[in-house]
């Protein structure tokens, strides 16, 4: 059964995107775990220190722009659910596979991206989907996105009351 996520989602990324902090551009040109080139998705995570390790898997804490957002997203597919993983040819190990890029360059497409392209012409907004980044733990969620815009059924709106992000 889908899932529907009311509530904050957070994001952590390299500054030189800031002022494109709802884009989902850079997954799109070089795709992702839960995307394939050419396919955008906004990465999200439910915890601000989550969306801190997401961004900084590798070496030392870099420059980071950390936004939140506020978000009304309806047909999110929630992985943590082994049955449904299962009807869906999934299970826990192959999305945490570590594999996925090298699958990328043997295949054209890692299996977690074939996965989420099904969900995406399911109809499915996003994904719900632990965190695989170094130190996180089974709490440490993300949400990928597919869809997203500024009304239902898939609304995120960027929080910046005081416009710093405006150019």
């Amino acid at each position: 059964m889908p899932l529907h996520y009311q509530g904050k989602l957070y994001r952590a990324f390299n500054p030189i995107y800031a002022r494109e902090p709802l884009s989902g551009r850079g997954a799109e040109l070089y795709g992702g775990r839960f995307n394939p080139k050419g396919v955008a998705a906004l990465y999200t995570s439910l915890s601000v220190m989550t969306a801190l390790r997401e961004a900084n898997q590798v070496g030392n804490l870099q420059p980071t722009t950390l936004v939140s957002y506020d978000a009304d997203i309806e047909h999110v597919f929630d992985s943590r659910d082994d049955a449904a993983l299962a009807a869906e040819g999934m299970d826990a190990a192959a999305l945490a596979d570590t594999s996925w890029r090298d699958q990328v360059k043997a295949t054209g497409e890692a299996r977690t991206q074939t996965f989420a392209r099904r969900l995406i012409a399911r109809g499915f907004h996003g994904l719900l989907v632990k965190s695989f980044a170094p130190g996180s733990t089974s709490h440490d969620l993300n949400l990928v996105l597919w869809a997203w815009g500024t009304a239902a059924p898939s609304r995120v709106t960027l929080i910046d009351d005081e416009k710093r992000l405006s150019s």
